[in-house]
């Protein structure tokens, strides 16, 4: 339940500076002890909701007060972080301060009798969870099932024969002693499927002595031991031993070649991989092979699978598709489709099932057993949601199957992927979009040196390793991901989920995000109608995703709302008229007082930003990029104490911004800051910047008139934290402007660097391994005088670049042989170029677009 990743995050924020100041210790205290109560009540629920529906009632009433609690330890923090930033305390503010002061007290015993209350409805709830345990404990103990056998369906299947050919290279050859292998992909992709055909071929039979097939999601290590046994039919019920057990399995299987397909492997946390493992024999030319299936990438890894040995079976083509479709829903008629009507929904409904196997054969026998009606089909067709949603009550149906791919995730990740079920189908996301919203809405938290934006790409990487989401675009080196999506039959189960859990609201029709007085969660599209907000105290985020008018009034139902903790209106339409105007906006946008993510990105009507902007005490995000008439920041700007995030790259028409940046002392990264002219008094210098001692990211940008000072040369060495660095040098050629850029001293921290529209013949010196050791990525592009990378940049005895990868765009008269830049970057990986026509003997194209990568070693062996 996502209440209880709520509540984790509410227990995180009520710290001893909020008492300190706002005072009421005692019943913060009160409130905080009874709520770790109903954490651990949560837990307990969660993993027994399915038995007991009687709980849904109480919990959803639990799940209000949660919410309102959060709220009331937002108001109370953001107030807070507000008077440090003046340094005063609350005892001697103005009297608006007091009144807020008396309003919290009142809230507090409010919630602490509603905390009361709730809890003498729960009294009752621990005797049917213990009944519940013990019922778990005559069992296998655990909440998810699965079934697998190594018996394949030949009759229902299609497109393996690739994956096959491919796992049957890596796995006949008879070389080293154990290797391991993975077959990794989404619940449903065919996994199983193809791990059973594998195990049944002839060839794969004659290659090994012994074959074994474990389903690891239904055992415990013991069980595993003992089905390992009994298979090698070698089965002593009596012992209980592991090690007796290890020991009887070792010898069994010495000196044989042996095949064991471990299928669908969830977690390897409990210790029983590397138990087995180390207990099996690895006899040299034996050429032994494991095979797990898992719908987690990461897991393969952590038990040892090397990249080059997973294997990633795809989705079915169209073709392949509809061949299976008909094996199945025509079954009767041996697999033919005889009526063009039903053959023409048939593909209609096959569309909608995007190539997944279990989703095609769920379908296609639902259609089996309602007849070859033209009538019926349509039907199935136009209300297939439903119909899926109604048959996963099966253990063994399509949402089910998905679904337990969402019950396995740590609750942090459960809040973060329900955030995909706003989002229409097949649409591409920005990551830095769902980053944002998941540190806006406090789903992510910082880790020890961990950012909060590192953690939350760190979470979308295990969603994406999980086969949940699906990468789009992304860099090579590091795999960051810069847009996703997500498959629709996972969506429909994340959609069923969010619903169950009141994340959002939905149109019952066709699962469509829309504004209710009830709704959390909002993704705009043109469709949507934001009057049924009415009398909404709810709301959290609300996000333009295929949208770029709210029609915006004072008068309107959104005007009213004042919850909001997200707001994104990139590429917002300004349409100034008699109805709308730009002030009524930012007026009520100010008042959001517990708002901590405002994006304007690409508002192309934007001018300025308004001085009470200083009112979003909680604003954490400032997201303004390619905002290209935004003129100027108001100095209030600089007032936001909790802002980490500013944007204001790409804004063309903003000279510079204002001076006061520096008391923004949790400021980690600012994008598009503007190097002024030394003449202008009331801009912000890169002198300036030298107390946001806790920047990771800087976009600096030059502007016609910019100039760095002398005494400004080293400021950028300070940063000891900075890991990214973007230099825009604004195709200046001026002497005494790139005299002064080559002399500026980056930090050594900096792992990516980017240079733009740089003016000089060679690189500038500071771009040398001796100065940036720890260099990983180096983008330089459009520029149309840089011919040579310097003598620096090559590097000198005993100093040679880390870097990985390395990008080149739009350089035409740069003239280096693939030969000096591999000397130079001996540990490249990856190079990407893109009109470079200089360059001489590349591994690549250069005049268009052109990629290369590392050929990988062979190594099939396990050592």
């Amino acid at each position: 339940m996502i209440e209880e990743a709520l509540l984790n995050a509410t227990l995180h924020k009520v710290d001893s500076q909020i008492q300190k100041v706002l005072g009421f210790e005692h019943e913060f205290q009160k409130m905080k002890s009874e709520l770790e109560f109903l954490q651990a009540y949560l837990r307990d629920v969660d993993r027994h909701k399915e038995k007991f529906k009687t709980l849904e009632a109480p919990s959803t009433k639990l799940r209000e007060l949660i919410y309102r609690i959060d709220d009331l330890v937002s108001d109370c923090q953001n107030r807070v972080e507000y008077e440090n930033m003046k340094s005063r305390s609350l005892s001697a503010i103005s009297l608006r301060g007091k009144n807020f002061r008396n309003q919290v007290g009142k809230k507090l015993a409010e919630i602490n009798r509603d905390i009361k209350s709730m809890r003498e409805t729960l009294n009752y709830i621990p005797s049917m969870i213990s009944l519940c345990k013990t019922e778990e404990a005559g069992s296998s103990g655990r909440g998810r099932v699965r079934w697998t056998l190594d018996i394949i369906d030949e009759s229902k299947t299609i497109g393996l024969a690739e994956d096959t050919k491919t796992l049957k290279r890596w796995i006949l050859p008879c070389n080293g002693s154990l290797q391991l292998i993975a077959i990794v992909g989404m619940g449903g992709v065919g996994k199983t499927t193809l791990a059973q055909k594998i195990y049944n071929d002839r060839e794969v039979c004659s290659r090994f002595h012994v074959r074994i097939w474990v389903c690891k999601s239904t055992f415990g290590e013991l069980e595993i031991m003992k089905g390992i046994l009994e298979q090698l039919k070698m089965d002593d019920h009596r012992s209980s031993d592991k090690n007796v057990l290890l020991k009887r399995i070792h010898e069994a299987l010495s000196n044989k070649k042996y095949l064991i397909v471990m299928d669908d492997v969830w977690s390897i946390d409990d210790g029983w991989w590397k138990q087995i493992l180390d207990g099996l024999p690895k006899t040299e030319k034996q050429s032994s092979c494991i095979i797990v299936t898992s719908r987690n990438e990461d897991v393969v890894k952590r038990m040892g699978v090397k990249e080059e040995q997973i294997h990633r079976p795809k989705l079915l083509s169209e073709k392949e598709g509809w061949l299976l479709f008909c094996k199945v829903a025509f079954a009767s008629s041996r697999g033919k489709c005889k009526d063009i009507e039903l053959e023409h929904v048939g593909h209609d409904i096959l569309k909608k099932c995007c190539g997944l196997p279990i989703a095609i054969k769920t379908i296609g026998g639902l259609l089996l057993s309602k007849g070859q009606l033209y009538s019926v089909w349509k039907e199935v067709c136009e209300d297939l949601p439903h119909i899926l949603a109604n048959e996963s009550k099966s253990h063994d149906s399509l949402m089910a199957t998905l679904q337990l791919s969402y019950d396995e995730l740590p609750l942090q990740q459960k809040q973060c992927i329900l955030c995909f079920a706003i989002y229409p189908e097949d649409y591409e996301i920005e990551v830095d979009q769902l980053a944002n919203w998941w540190i806006g809405e406090g789903f992510i938290h910082k880790k020890g040196t961990k950012t909060t934006r590192k953690m939350a790409l760190e979470c979308l990487s295990e969603l994406i390793n999980r086969c949940l989401v699906e990468p789009v675009s992304k860099r090579n080196y590091d795999g960051r991901v810069y847009s996703c999506k997500m498959h629709d039959m996972i969506r429909e189960m994340i959609i069923r989920v969010a619903r169950k859990e009141s994340f959002c609201s939905f149109l019952d029709e066709n699962n469509t995000n829309i504004a209710t007085i009830h709704s959390r969660r909002l993704g705009v599209t043109n469709e949507t109608l934001l009057q049924p907000l009415d009398g909404n105290a709810k709301l959290r985020a609300l996000l333009l995703t295929k949208a770029n008018d709210i029609g915006f009034t004072k008068q309107t139902a959104l005007a009213q709302v004042k919850s909001l903790r997200v707001l994104d209106l990139s590429h917002l339409k300004f349409k100034e008229n008699s109805q709308f105007r730009e002030a009524d906006i930012w007026r009520w946008i100010t008042s959001l007082k517990r708002l901590t993510y405002l994006s304007f990105r690409d508002v192309e009507n934007l001018t300025k930003l308004p001085r009470s902007i200083k009112k979003l005490w909680g604003l954490q995000i400032l997201v303004l990029g390619e905002c290209i008439n935004l003129k100027q920041l108001p100095r209030s700007i600089t007032l936001l104490p909790k802002l980490v995030v500013l944007d204001v790259g790409n804004c063309t028409s903003l000279s510079y911004l204002p001076r006061g940046l520096s008391k923004l002392v949790h400021l980690q990264e600012l994008y598009g800051f503007k190097i002024p002219n030394a003449r202008v008094s009331n801009a912000c210098h890169l002198r300036d910047l030298k107390d946001l001692r806790d920047l990771r990211v800087l976009e600096l940008d030059v502007m016609e008139g910019s100039m760095i000072e002398e005494d400004e040369l080293t400021v950028l060495a300070q940063f000891q934290y900075l890991r990214m660095l973007i230099v825009n040098a604004g195709d200046r050629d001026d002497d005494i402007f790139l005299e002064r850029l080559e002399k500026l001293s980056p930090p050594k921290t900096l792992e990516e660097l980017y240079l733009r529209q740089f003016c000089g013949h060679t690189t500038p010196a500071w771009i040398a391994p001796k100065l940036l050791d720890r260099l990983q990525y180096l983008c330089i592009e459009d520029s149309c005088v840089l011919q040579r990378l310097s003598d620096h940049f090559r590097g000198i005895e005993g100093y040679k670049w880390k870097i990985e990868e390395i990008c080149l765009k739009y350089l035409p008269d740069l003239e280096e042989t693939w030969e000096e830049i591999k000397s130079a970057m001996p540990g490249l990986k990856y190079v990407e170029v893109s009109h470079c026509n200089s360059l001489k003997s590349f591994s690549c194209a250069v005049k268009n677009i052109g990629f290369w990568r590392e050929p990988e070693e062979e190594d099939d062996e396990m050592n």
